[in-house]
């Protein structure tokens, strides 16, 4: 129907809309649907050009939706489960919170994959070029970057050393390629995640490159991190320690880790053994920064993500099903 063919709008002056429209009832509602959907006209514009009143017109826009005349479809991602995002952001009081539908054949490097890309598009919707972006050591941060489309001009800060993992990017590398992307500065060194003992770990931190970027830690106001249960297979630190330092952090009350902090239940940091010598930001400034993006796979680390987040370690999350269900119940 074109914008200025003429539609009897008189014969609805004065009255409601009938029950049962007729074909010309039906050509007055389709017309100002196309008016107002396609042709982007104001209701006051439409209602000028047919001689209504502009309630008149958004009681036959309500009414062409109601009879099925326009249909409104919110197509987001397929692999979003958006209720239980709803419901986590409700229930744990964070800021935001995307939950993944993995597929049953998955592989975990495959769901890892995903998240990242989920984590990638929640990274692009908040930073904005005031921001100063955080990227530690962690295979679903490397994937997160992966995935990186664009990003706006930020400079991007190290948050810890690196771990030797065939088939990982180190910190430096996610860092330079997210600095890359958007031709901000990036904030990098060269240091191991772990040190062999507390007095090495001491020493690199002293370091001029070392000392340098993790200077720039304050600065950050956006991160993305992951989050590691204290159990076999549920974090690399943990598959990394000596059975003595299994035993020490338990004993310690460690319960998980987020990028190398590691925390106990109640979302306190615990130092010690093992903590001493990890290269990464601290417990306090990871809590300092304003907007912490947790990325987590796997319902045995419900414990972990609950602390992290009654610490005030993480307030966005990008979690899979089984792990929204886990927090949940």
């Amino acid at each position: 129907m074109g914008r200025n063919q003429p539609i009897r709008a008189d014969r609805w002056k004065g009255r409601g809309v009938p029950t049962e429209p007729t074909s010309g009832d039906r050509a007055l509602l389709t017309g100002v649907a196309r008016r107002f959907y396609l042709q982007d006209q104001s209701k006051i514009e439409i209602a000028r050009e047919l001689g209504l009143s502009r309630f008149k017109v958004a009681r036959l826009l309500d009414t062409a939706r109601a009879r099925g005349i326009v249909r409104i479809e919110i197509l987001g991602e397929p692999q979003v489960d958006y209720r239980l995002s709803e419901e986590l952001i409700d229930r744990l009081g964070v800021a935001s919170a995307v939950v993944l539908r993995p597929d049953a054949e998955q592989t975990m490097q495959e769901v890892r994959r995903d998240i990242g890309v989920m984590a990638a598009r929640e990274l692009t919707r908040i930073v904005t070029e005031r921001d100063v972006l955080g990227l530690p050591w962690s295979r679903t941060v490397s994937a997160t970057v992966a995935a990186l489309e664009q990003l706006p001009r930020v400079p991007v800060v190290q948050l810890s050393g690196a771990l030797a993992i065939p088939d990982v990017e180190t910190p430096v590398d996610v860092v330079r390629t997210a600095a890359n992307l958007s031709n901000g500065t990036a904030h990098h060194f060269y240091a191991p995640l772990v040190a062999a003992d507390a007095d090495s770990a001491h020493m690199l931190r002293r370091q001029p490159g070392v000392a340098d970027a993790l200077a720039q830690v304050p600065q950050v106001t956006v991160a993305v991190v992951g989050i590691g249960g204290w159990a076999p297979g549920e974090s690399t630190l943990y598959d990394l320690a000596t059975a003595r330092e299994r035993t020490a952090m338990t004993r310690a009350g460690a319960i998980g880790e987020i990028s190398g902090v590691f925390i106990d239940a109640g979302g306190e940091r615990v130092d010690g053994d093992l903590a001493d010598r990890i290269i990464t930001l601290s417990a306090e400034q990871l809590r300092a920064i304003p907007d912490v993006i947790g990325l987590v796979l796997g319902a045995a680390r419900v414990d972990v993500v609950r602390a992290a987040v009654k610490g005030g370690h993480v307030n966005r999350l990008v979690v899979d099903q089984p792990l929204a269900q886990a927090l949940l119940a």
